[in-house]
């Protein structure tokens, strides 16, 4: 080891390594360096995770500009109702009661038009009871003697809150006016257990009402006229867009299990997407369910009408559900361990393809009738397309028996004459399977064909085009108990 003085001038250290080479060894930093470095660090990381905040906000902000137009009329609304606090004539005529519309604003803005009316008329229509029986009831206590007075407020409020309380149990009422509930609890609360004397009650009710009235209004006109985002149009285009990955998930699912990747679009991440899209209908429960409980409270626009209806689309999304509960099912068959015989699989692969083409041209000519709200002239056609061959295969299921039992000749090492050996029963049913599965699907996606048609009938959807050529609807053949008895007994043979 050696010492010396570097090109800086600083005392460096060298140690010598065989070979003729020799390594400088750098001291440690100091404690203040060392401070400084982690200072540094942190600095750096938190830069770094704001740039990759402001990243992600431009993205949805691309991909969705809606939520940002939504962002942009919260902001109007509160910025229309603060002139209230800041104009002098204005805060003159509602007083310091103001800072309700603000808050108003702030609870009842939604996303949807369908959402900020519901929570606007619950607010307003609660508020208005629970004020006035607020003021009723204390008045019948002021006048019963300062020794019922308490009791009096104190039993309405037990009683009324216990009410308003167990009604949000009800499904009904929850689903539509539980907000409204809520308020009617904190506003009669809020009355009952005032100091105040009824005359002064009565102002005090009569500026919040208004003020809440203002603030629900603005929301309400806001919402309406600037860039409107409707629960209704955000429902429909959801059963829409189900309906597509239905048909994307069941081609995927039967075209990976037979190993026909020339039938699957290419594009890796995209293409698992769509595989998987099914469970995108299975989980779009909860959001049907608001979107229809709000899009009831909305006023007639674009293609729906008053009294659209939007029940019957939460019909639609059950049975769509019941149908990707089938395919999730179809899914696990590409997952399991146990393999049917290639000479099974070349049998039934032609039939088990041409069943999910069809299917998938049902619901996408229904996806279609969906996006136009215009009834479609092919659909008849697809199904019996569809139909006829679930009849193709349950005539390919009848000969598997005959196919096991006496097995096809073969060659092995030379030898004439020599017979394959019977696959056992566990690897045929993974086959047996999916070929029930398809038939199943295939039931129930003329579910969805019955409920469209309902929808099309009480929504009252334009009726199909007179120039496409009208298809032949006598090969319409419908799924009979008959034939699925002998599907299951071909199964059962296997």
């Amino acid at each position: 080891m050696v010492t010396g003085r570097g090109d800086s001038g600083k005392l460096e250290w060298k140690v010598d390594i065989p070979g003729g080479k020799s390594e400088t060894l750098v001291p440690e930093s100091g404690f203040v360096c060392r401070i400084w470095r982690g200072l540094r660090g942190l600095v750096e990381g938190f830069l770094l995770k704001i740039w990759r905040f402001l990243e992600k906000a431009w993205g949805i902000g691309v991909d969705e500009p809606r939520k940002l137009v939504h962002c942009l009329k919260v902001g109007l609304a509160l910025s229309a109702v603060s002139l209230f606090y800041y104009m002098r004539p204005l805060y003159d005529g509602v007083g310091g009661n103001a800072m309700w519309a603000v808050m108003t604003v702030v609870v009842v803005f939604e996303y949807t038009v369908g959402a900020t009316l519901s929570k606007s008329i619950n607010r307003i229509a609660a508020t208005f009871l629970a004020g006035s029986l607020g003021i009723g009831i204390h008045w019948v206590a002021s006048q019963s003697g300062e020794r019922f007075e308490p009791i009096i407020l104190g039993f309405s409020v037990f009683i009324l809150a216990a009410v308003a309380t167990f009604s949000r149990f009800v499904p009904s009422v929850k689903a539509r006016f539980d907000y409204g509930a809520s308020i009617f609890i904190l506003t009669f609360s809020l009355v009952s257990v005032s100091g105040y004397r009824v005359e002064k009650l009565v102002g005090l009710a009569h500026n919040r009402l208004s003020t809440i009235a203002i603030g629900t209004s603005l929301c309400i006109i806001i919402s309406m006229l600037f860039c409107p985002i409707w629960a209704g149009d955000e429902l429909h285009s959801l059963i829409t867009r189900n309906l597509e990955k239905l048909s994307d998930s069941l081609n995927g699912c039967v075209a990976e299990y037979f190993h026909q990747n020339g039938t699957v679009d290419s594009g890796g991440e995209d293409c698992s997407k769509k595989l998987r899209g099914y469970k995108c209908v299975l989980n779009s429960k909860a959001t049907e369910d608001s979107m229809a409980n709000f899009a009831i409270w909305e006023p007639a626009h674009g293609n729906f009408n008053f009294r659209h209806p939007w029940k019957q689309y939460l019909k639609l999304g059950a049975s769509m559900r019941y149908c990707a509960c089938c395919i999730e099912a179809l899914n696990g068959c590409l997952d399991t361990e146990v393999e049917a015989p290639e000479f099974l699989k070349e049998h039934l692969q032609d039939v088990c393809m041409i069943l999910s083409s069809c299917s998938s041209n049902v619901l996408k000519e229904l996806m279609i009738t969906m996006k136009t709200m215009r009834r479609s002239s092919k659909i008849h056609f697809f199904v019996g397309e569809m139909n006829s061959a679930v009849k193709d295969l349950q005539n390919g299921m009848k000969s598997l028996p005959t196919m096991l039992s006496v097995p096809p000749p073969d060659t092995v090492k030379g030898k004439p004459g020599t017979k394959t050996t019977i696959p056992p029963l566990m690897e045929v049913l993974p086959l047996a399977t999916l070929v029930s599965l398809l038939i199943e699907i295939a039931a129930r996606i003329e579910a969805i064909v019955n409920n469209i048609d309902e929808l099309a009938c009480l929504a009252e959807f334009k009726p199909a085009k007179d120039d496409k050529p009208k298809q032949n609807q006598s090969t319409i053949t419908p799924i009979s108990d008959d034939q699925d008895h002998e599907t299951m007994t071909a199964i059962q043979k296997v």
